[in-house]
C-alpha cells in the first residue's frame, strides 16, 4: 500500500545527466534544479561532503583526505556509486523531500549510440537513486523538442548538441533520429585543450576552472578582428620556479588552442550530413543546422560551420537548457511511449 501511495503521489521527473552540470525538470513544474554535475567525498570512507555548486567550489582547493569527482565522463558514468549518490541528492532536492514523493518516474537523456551496458549503468544508477521507473531517450532528440523544432512530421531537422562530454549530431524526422554521429568531445575538451596550450607556450599550469573561464570570457572558434581582440591576466603555477606566475592571454591565444576539438565538431558533423538520405538532406538544405548545448555558447561556433558546411546553422535560444527543456515538454504533453527508449 506505501508503495502504492508513493508511486500516486510522485511527480514524473526528468534528468539532464550531463558531464558538466545536471538539470532537472519536474512535471508541472518545469525546470526547477541546474547544478554542476561534481560531488566532493571523504576518501577514508566515501561520506558524500557535498554537491553540485558546493562541490564545485572545492575544486583544486580540498586536502588529501577530501576527493572532488566529476562522476560522469564523455557522456558516461565514470564512478557508479557516486553518481547514484549526485542523483539521489538532486531528486530528493526536485521533489523537495517529501516521504510520499520518493519514487518518481524518471526520464533520463542519453548519449547517441551509447551501447546498451551504458544504458544499462543509467538505469541501474537511477532506480538504485529511487526512480520507481525509468526511461531513457536520446539527447539530441530532446535538444530538438526543446529548441521548438519540428521532430513529429515527415521532415527532417538536424541538431548539433554540444554537451561538456560528448557532441551528438543528430537528423530527426518523425518522432525519431535516422542518422546519428556520436563524439566524445565538448566543453570540457575545449577546457583541456587550453590547460595543454598554456603549459605548453607559457610554461604555467592552470587548472580547469581557471580555463573555462578563460573560455567563456574571450574564447572564440574563429578569427577575431585587430580591434575586438580581448585579453585576460590569469594566475597560474610556473613549472620552472615552482611560484605563482601572471601572464596574459588573448583571443587568438584560445582561438589556437581549441582548434583541435573545433575541428572535431565539424568533422561529426559532415559525416552525419554525407550519411544522410537525398530527401532529409533537401530539408536541411531549407531548414539548417540547430546547435544546443553549452558548447553552442562559444562566440563564433555557429559561424564556423556555417562557413566550413555551407548551410545555415542557428543558436537555439537558452541552448544550455534545451534538452531539460525538451524533457520537460515530453513528461508535460505525455509523449514518454512515442519518444522514447524503454527503461
Amino acid at each position: 500500500m506505501l508503495k502504492y501511495l508513493r508511486g500516486y503521489f510522485s511527480p514524473d521527473v526528468s534528468i539532464d545527466l550531463g558531464t558538466a552540470n545536471t538539470l532537472v525538470h519536474v512535471r508541472g513544474q518545469g525546470i526547477v534544479l541546474d547544478e554542476p554535475s561534481v560531488v566532493a567525498v571523504r576518501k577514508l570512507d566515501g561520506a558524500v561532503l557535498a554537491v553540485g555548486l558546493e562541490a564545485r567550489k572545492m575544486m583544486g582547493r580540498t586536502p588529501d583526505e577530501v576527493s572532488v569527482i566529476q562522476p560522469m565522463r564523455d557522456g558516461q558514468i565514470a564512478d557508479f556509486l557516486v553518481t547514484e549518490q549526485m542523483l539521489r541528492h538532486f531528486i530528493r532536492q526536485a521533489i523537495k523531500n517529501n516521504y510520499l514523493q520518493s519514487s518518481p518516474r524518471v526520464l533520463i537523456c542519453v548519449p547517441c549510440q551509447s551501447t546498451e551496458v551504458e544504458k544499462r549503468a543509467i538505469r541501474d544508477s537511477a532506480q538504485n537513486a529511487g526512480a520507481r521507473e525509468v526511461y531513457l531517450i536520446e539527447e539530441p532528440l530532446a535538444a530538438a523538442v526543446g529548441a521548438n523544432l519540428n521532430v513529429q512530421d515527415p521532415v527532417g531537422c538536424m541538431v548539433v548538441d554540444i554537451g561538456g562530454g560528448t557532441t551528438d549530431v543528430a537528423i530527426i524526422s518523425m518522432n525519431g533520429v535516422v542518422i546519428s554521429e556520436s563524439i566524445r568531445c565538448g566543453g570540457d575538451e575545449f577546457d583541456r585543450s587550453i590547460v595543454v596550450y598554456v603549459r605548453q607556450k607559457e610554461g604555467c599550469v592552470i587548472g580547469e576552472v581557471t580555463a573555462e573561464r578563460i573560455k567563456m570570457l574571450i574564447g572564440s572558434a574563429i578569427p577575431v578582428k585587430d580591434d575586438a581582440i580581448m585579453e585576460i591576466d590569469v594566475n597560474g603555477h610556473d613549472l620552472s620556479r615552482g611560484v605563482p606566475k601572471r601572464i596574459v592571454l588573448d583571443s587568438n591565444d584560445i582561438l589556437e588552442a581549441m582548434a583541435t576539438p573545433t575541428e572535431r565538431i565539424v568533422e561529426a558533423t559532415v559525416k552525419a550530413l554525407q550519411q544522410c538520405p537525398p530527401e532529409l538532406s533537401a530539408d536541411i538544405a531549407d531548414t539548417g543546422i540547430m546547435l544546443t548545448g553549452g558548447g553552442a555558447l562559444l562566440k563564433g561556433l555557429d559561424q564556423l560551420l556555417q562557413q566550413e558546411i555551407g548551410l545555415p546553422v542557428m543558436q537555439a535560444e537558452e541552448p544550455l537548457q534545451c534538452v531539460a527543456k525538451g524533457c520537460g515538454i515530453i513528461l508535460d504533453e505525455g509523449l514518454i511511449d512515442k519518444l522514447t527508449l524503454p527503461g
